[in-house]
């Protein structure tokens, strides 16, 4: 019968941190990665990748492997997750954690961006401009119908399916630079940036970019996390938390 264990969702920056510090203290922990990168930075410790099947299958592996504590670190748009997690853990009463780094809200440039709620009014607003569209390949659907003259898609992984005509692809993996981000929609004579408040440090040298290139930025919001979950934006408080739980 497996150990006790903490169960970390995700394979961000601070997934990967998170257990990493979780193995140092000595602390029994498995990372949970949904397998849709190819080649994924993997963290420290015990892995598994794919997804659980639902709530009811994440419940059924909790259970199976005796999970004392979660630990959601998943991206900050990946509702689909964080909502089985909550789910799960309050069918099986084990403790759910949300880890998610801090959003762009604080940024300086922030009160100079058009802040909306979802990706049909980022495509609305940017409506007849060159577009840079950073969103991610999960979100492309949705801006099928963009009315701009040029778009150029940044992706980690190649599109899986046909582009409209006039769209371009760069492809590519942060951290980026100020003047690489510069550049690069200087050579596309970029209008307008679309992305979404994902937040950290690796991905937001585009907004000090697409502000010295006069370019304006429209973000969409973070959805609201499931309610009734604990929420911390620091690996450290995080880290505390999870060995509360195994040390009862």
């Amino acid at each position: 019968m497996p150990a006790p264990a903490v169960l970390i969702l995700g394979g961000t920056g601070e997934a990967r941190d998170l257990a990493a510090r979780l193995l140092a203290a000595g602390v029994p922990a498995v990372s949970s990665l949904a397998g849709r990168v190819r080649d994924p930075a993997l963290p420290a410790g015990e892995v598994r990748i794919g997804g659980f099947g639902g709530a009811a299958g994440l419940a059924d592996y909790l259970h199976a492997h005796r999970i004392r504590a979660v630990v959601d670190a998943t991206h900050p748009f990946a509702q689909a997750i964080s909502a089985s997690a909550a789910v799960a853990c309050r069918r099986t009463e084990v403790p759910l954690l949300r880890l998610a780094r801090p959003g762009w809200t604080g940024h300086p440039l922030a009160p100079t961006w058009q802040w909306v709620d979802d990706y049909a009014q980022a495509a609305t607003a940017a409506r007849g401009d060159r577009v840079l569209l950073t969103t991610g390949r999960t979100t492309l659907r949705a801006f099928a119908d963009l009315a701009a003259p040029f778009v150029l898609v940044r992706l980690v992984e190649p599109a899986t399916g046909p582009l409209p005509a006039g769209w371009a692809v760069v492809t590519s993996r942060g951290p980026y630079t100020v003047a690489g981000e510069q550049a690069l929609m200087r050579e596309h004579r970029i209008e307008v940036v679309i992305t979404k408040d994902s937040g950290g440090a690796m991905t937001q040298a585009k907004l000090v970019a697409a502000d010295r290139v006069g370019a304006r930025v429209v973000v969409v919001r973070r959805p609201a996390p499931p309610a009734g979950v604990a929420n911390v934006n620091d690996v450290a408080r995080a880290v505390d938390w999870a060995r509360r739980r195994i040390d009862r």
